[in-house]
């Protein structure tokens, strides 16, 4: 009594694994073109595909805006985009009686794939030729889409064990 018990760490996990995804846009890697996946966006869709109830439906606002604030770009722009993806998925969750992975990876690079390219609106010129290196990074993305999704996996088999 009097104590403050911790969290248990299934609340805190799945956000803090997202914040960590998007700190790796912080790796000193030198690019002329970004290839870099986005990886904050990533670990939140792997998440919410392995457990739709790791988190609560309003924290990828949240989440968007430490993104925004670490990658540098524009204020807000995360906070839709990510948004917009976990609210599309819920409404699929709606419409699908059940999902397998391979309907996992085709929905989360549909996701990753939308973030980008609206990214891409938002934040560059139209006359940029940013389109190949875009295409790269959806490429790779949708690659290592599977790896991000065993990583929340394994967090998430710790998580329950204890």
């Amino acid at each position: 009594m009097g104590q403050t018990e911790k969290p248990p760490r299934a609340v805190w996990l799945a956000p803090v694994s997202v914040m960590l995804g998007s700190l790796m846009t912080l790796l000193p890697v030198v690019a002329v073109v970004p290839f870099l996946p986005p990886f904050g966006l990533m670990v939140l869709l792997g998440w919410r595909m392995l457990r739709g109830d790791s988190m609560r439906v309003w924290v990828p606002v949240l989440l968007g805006f430490f993104d925004d604030m670490v990658s540098g770009q524009p204020l807000g722009s995360a906070m839709l985009l990510w948004t917009i993806c976990v609210l599309a998925i819920d409404v699929l969750d709606t419409r699908l009686v059940w999902r397998d992975f391979w309907q996992d990876w085709l929905i989360a690079s549909g996701a990753i794939g939308f973030c980008l390219i609206a990214g891409r609106l938002v934040a560059s010129p139209f006359g940029a030729h940013v389109d190949t290196a875009l295409l790269l990074q959806a490429l790779a993305s949708a690659a290592l889409f599977p790896l991000i999704y065993r990583l929340c996996a394994w967090f998430d088999r710790d998580v329950r064990k204890h």
